[in-house]
């Protein structure tokens, strides 16, 4: 059965004959630090320290304790029998073992003894109840404290030894259930990572749409990507996601779950669609662009949960820093000075500044890059001594190149989105002051465990700045001379 497969072998580290699994069942370790004695009583010798999920094969009955045998450890011994609860593994006892995986799914710190109870389920539930609704049921709880295992691995919060080795000794009872666990760094700190098995097996059974979008949600969490994957197998990754969050029906779930699954694909689409035009796939960067900021816009803010806000916020970054890709091809410039790319060394795009007298040998200015250059976004000022351009140098890391003519000649300098290191950003072109000497730029970004949103008058001659807010109303420049495009288009006003 497909159930079946998930507890095969070591599963639940249980190895008893039938006979005595029959007979006397098991016992789910319920507290952490349990002791295992050698004899039934509280002053004998500690054989070995138990956490809360493990599973025991009890063997007999002593005073008020229970004879076991840990498979895991490999020894006999005692426990009290107030520090466990027995289960005889029939499909009598199945529905109370769900009963209370049903109740541990809230309790934080309960994850590896939900997992046990999840695991004892499974082995003790008859083959149609495991193919049914409490069956996938006990799928979505067993996965649902799996990832959340994994996310208090990788918080990062300082603990002390006792909750390092709890937190330790909880990844080691879920494993010998079965739940498997990966692990990469990523951003400096070791990402802990559920391996999924629970959240497929949902998603290929008859589940609720709930239970779809829980599983797909915690399928496709961006920080389980590893960082060093090369560009066409994160491709394949991204496609791979996308695929799983559209088996979700968005409209038959509460608001703010549909919510949760049109953010992640606004961030997965808008991916893809820097990845297509990485790879010169045109009209699939487009379509996919177009995708992300559909899915985006359908977010209904109202119904945002407060714990939501900062994952709508990174996923706005990541649609606002690909969204150029949506732009149309631009129509031949008839102003000069204008821009025009060449091919640099492998890989590179060379932006050059030409007119009349200046032809792509020899530029008014010129500047190279690895990343992709949105020519659509080409804005030149009414005074025709600056240029604003749109260049993508990474997935979610857009930056602003400026032209300006000055006594000496053209020059090029880059405002990038913030002074942190590239994480999640975009500075653009909001617009032009009269006269030459100012730019109108909006940024959004996050790092460093920050987000901002800035909208800002730069001097071009410095690209220094000379006044800011978070709100564009604020700022008297912005209510006059915004460029009507940007706001039509821009979602730094969302």
């Amino acid at each position: 059965m497909l159930l079946r497969a998930l507890v095969a072998g070591a599963a639940i580290g249980l190895a008893s004959s039938a006979a005595a699994a029959d007979t006397l069942g098991i016992a789910i370790v319920t507290r952490d630090q349990a002791a295992l004695r050698a004899a039934p009583r509280p002053s004998s010798p500690s054989l070995a320290v138990l956490w809360q999920g493990e599973a025991l094969e009890v063997r007999g009955e002593r005073l008020d304790y229970l004879q076991v045998w840990d498979y895991r450890r490999e020894r006999g011994g005692f426990v009290r029998a107030s520090q466990v609860r027995r289960s005889l593994l029939t499909p009598e006892d199945a529905p109370g073992l769900l009963s209370v995986a049903r109740f541990l799914r809230d309790a934080p710190g309960a994850e590896a003894l939900g997992i046990g109870f999840a695991a004892a389920y499974i082995r003790a539930a008859a083959p149609e109840a495991l193919n049914g609704e409490a069956g996938i049921e006990a799928l979505d709880l067993l996965g649902a404290f799996a990832d959340r295992l994994a996310r208090r691995a990788s918080s990062g919060v300082p603990q002390n030894k006792a909750a390092q080795a709890m937190l330790s000794a909880h990844l080691e009872v879920a494993a010998h259930h079965g739940v498997g666990f990966a692990s990469h760094e990523r951003e400096r700190r070791t990402q802990v990572c559920y391996d999924g098995d629970a959240h497929r097996r949902v998603l290929a059974m008859r589940s609720s749409p709930g239970q779809r979008a829980r599983a797909a949600l915690a399928l496709t969490r961006e920080e389980c990507a590893r960082a060093d994957l090369a560009p066409p197998e994160r491709k394949r990754i991204d496609e791979w996601r996308a695929e799983v969050l559209d088996r979700v029906d968005a409209q038959a779930l509460p608001a703010y779950l549909r919510n949760r699954v049109l953010v992640r694909r606004a961030g997965v689409w808008s991916g893809l669609a820097y990845r297509h035009a990485r790879q010169g796939e045109n009209a699939a960067a487009v379509a996919a662009a177009e995708r992300g900021l559909a899915e985006l816009a359908g977010i209904a803010k109202v119904e945002l949960a407060e714990e939501d806000v900062p994952g709508y916020n990174d996923a706005g970054v990541r649609v606002g820093a690909s969204r150029w890709a949506s732009a149309p091809a631009p129509a031949a410039a008839e102003r000069e000075p204008r821009l025009a790319t060449v091919p640099g060394k492998p890989g590179e795009t060379c932006v050059l500044l030409v007119d009349a007298k200046n032809d792509a040998a020899h530029p008014l200015a010129s500047r190279c890059t690895y990343g992709l250059v949105w020519t659509a976004s080409a804005t030149l000022n009414r005074e025709g001594t600056a240029f604003a351009l749109a260049v993508q140098q990474a997935e979610t890391w857009r930056e602003l190149w400026v032209f300006r003519k000055s006594a000496k000649g053209w020059t090029v300098r880059v405002l990038p989105p913030a002074t942190t290191t590239p994480e999640l950003g975009y500075a653009e072109f909001a617009g032009w002051v009269p006269g030459g000497a100012k730019i109108l730029v909006a940024r959004e970004a996050r790092g460093e465990g920050r987000y901002r949103r800035r909208f800002e008058v730069v001097r071009l001659d410095t690209l220094a700045i000379e006044t800011q807010a978070s709100d564009s109303s604020a700022l008297r420049a912005f209510q006059r001379w915004q460029d009507a495009a940007w706001k039509r288009q821009t979602l730094a006003l969302r």
